[in-house]
């Protein structure tokens, strides 16, 4: 795949959820769904950082990663807006618990 930060970021924040339901005993989508889309975004914003690092021994080996896919041109737009949307689910999630 051209996006394994994706499925990191979808392994990692998990957690999000099941910590809730380990503290609530219920799953409330209204505050867990914008979480963890949050935090899937934010690993896809550290993580493709991250990739730049490697992107060359990455394109050497053949490895694949949303450093390469979004190349030089289009990361800074597309890791910004991730950035937004992260931000923004940390904002509903805490609104729709009440903060």
């Amino acid at each position: 795949t051209n996006y394994p930060q994706l499925a990191l970021g979808m392994t990692f924040n998990w957690g999000a959820i099941m910590g809730w339901v380990a503290v609530r005993g219920e799953v409330d989508w209204s505050v867990v769904g914008p979480l963890y889309a949050s935090g899937i975004a934010w690993t896809l914003v550290y993580d493709t950082l991250y990739a730049h690092q490697d992107k060359v021994d990455d394109a050497r080996l053949g490895l694949k990663s949303t450093a390469l896919t979004f190349g030089e041109k289009n990361t800074k737009p597309i890791l910004t807006a991730l950035a937004g949307v992260a931000w923004g689910g940390w904002m509903m999630a805490g609104d729709n618990c009440g903060f």
